[in-house]
């Protein structure tokens, strides 16, 4: 279970989040990491996040942010909101470290998701930023703060993870691992 003060690693990339608000912490409100970001470009394909808005107050560097298709950078002492069912993406395209403040409005699982997320990275088990195909399907049907991918109709996902979704469960696929989390769903 995420924690306050816990810092994820990323053994690969030295990219860290240190959990300064849980989900359980504020009552599924919010959750609120520190993230630095060591890594250049793209983690992972531009995405949807349903249910939930991410803000991000830079700290250092320059974090890039790509919203509604526009690229936009915001620098040090800056503010970005990304609204929830808008296409979006964020990640650093400098040589400097980003680290900034994220917060994820409403919190719901999303604590969860990075931790799990952060055990497969060191596992070797996501690869450029990509869940193999029938773990995302499981990650998108059972997680409680869902996400789409942006460049896929919304409806096809959709008969894809509720189809495939419940059949990788069979295979003994979860949305997240007791290994990384201490729980499992």
């Amino acid at each position: 279970m995420p924690a306050k003060g816990q810092i994820l690693i990323d053994k690969r990339s030295g990219d860290t989040i240190e959990f300064i608000e849980t989900s359980s912490d504020t009552n599924g409100e919010r959750v609120t990491v520190k993230v630095t970001l060591k890594s250049k470009g793209k983690a992972v394909d531009d995405h949807i996040h349903i249910l939930q808005e991410e803000s991000f107050k830079v700290i250092s560097g320059r974090l890039t942010c790509l919203i509604d298709g526009e690229q936009k950078y915001i620098s040090a002492g800056e503010l970005v909101v990304l609204p929830k069912n808008k296409p979006h993406n964020h990640y650093n395209t400098s040589d400097v470290p980003a680290e900034f403040i994220q917060t994820i409005t409403p919190g719901i699982d999303v604590d969860l998701f990075l931790e799990n997320l952060f055990g497969m990275i060191n596992d070797g088990k996501v690869k450029e930023g990509k869940l193999p195909f029938l773990q995302a399907m499981v990650t998108a049907r059972y997680l409680e703060s869902p996400s789409r991918l942006a460049a896929i109709p919304m409806g096809l996902q959709n008969v894809l993870i509720n189809s495939i979704g419940p059949l990788a469960r069979l295979f003994g696929y979860r949305a997240i691992y007791k290994k990384y989390t201490g729980i499992e769903k």
